[in-house]
């Protein structure tokens, strides 16, 4: 007998048919810069708002459609990796007020063996990945941006353990990757855009104060939604 997907409910709280536009905040930001902790920190601070989690991880395309580079090494850090039309059209979906499906991403999980995911539209959207600003359909789509921040040293550190302890990656892997992908995809693709974000979110020893500023800014915006 065969058997459906396994499927996970994204928890929220009860969505009103009735309530105006969803207010969408967009995290971008390189490899390893912390963009993951901040979602949770905002998800955490505003939960008497019902929030939805966009993540762009859950876009990207299948290992047989990836670019490759010169030699032969499948380059995940191109704006191509994703499949950004339907990330884009998804989104759209979400504001409008439906929910949307999507298969969770994890690396070396592909096909049946991942999770799909319901997501229900919410108060709040938290747009999460590394082209939240390059796409400009998402972009477009955004009412707040941050652009998170933070000293390449400490994001290959980042990125060196959770490679070698969750993807089972080599070191010399992992500096070939930034050498070779992050790095230069970071600087054309992500950088850029760092200064048309609303708020420059420090995650260094700045990152304390810099909440506690960005917070104080979206509970300004919208103080009806974020109190």
């Amino acid at each position: 007998m065969l058997r459906g997907p396994k499927t996970k409910k994204v928890p929220n709280k009860l969505y009103l048919c009735f309530m105006t536009k969803p207010f969408v905040v967009g995290i971008c930001g390189g490899s390893g810069a912390g963009k993951t902790t901040l979602l949770k920190r905002l998800s955490e601070t505003f939960q008497s708002a019902s929030t939805a989690v966009f993540s762009m991880d859950n876009y990207y395309l299948p290992f047989d459609q990836q670019a490759k580079d010169a030699n032969g090494i499948v380059n995940f850090d191109l704006p191509s990796a994703l499949d950004h039309q339907k990330l884009s059209t998804d989104l759209e979906t979400l504001i409008a007020g439906q929910p949307i499906e999507v298969r969770e991403y994890f690396f070396n999980v592909q096909g049946s063996k991942s999770v799909l995911l319901t997501i229900q539209p919410s108060d709040l959207i938290i747009v999460e990945g590394l082209f939240t600003l390059h796409y400009q359909a998402v972009f477009a789509q955004l009412d707040y941006s941050i652009f998170v921040d933070v000293d390449h040293a400490t994001q290959l550190d980042r990125r060196i353990y959770r490679d070698q302890e969750t993807r089972g990656y080599k070191r010399s892997e992992i500096i070939y990757q930034w050498d070779n992908h992050v790095l230069p995809c970071y600087e054309q693709f992500i950088e850029p855009y760092r200064q048309a974000a609303n708020f420059i979110y420090c995650n260094d020893h700045r990152a304390d104060a810099d909440f506690l500023r960005l917070s104080e800014q979206l509970r300004t915006l919208v103080p009806d939604r974020f109190l």
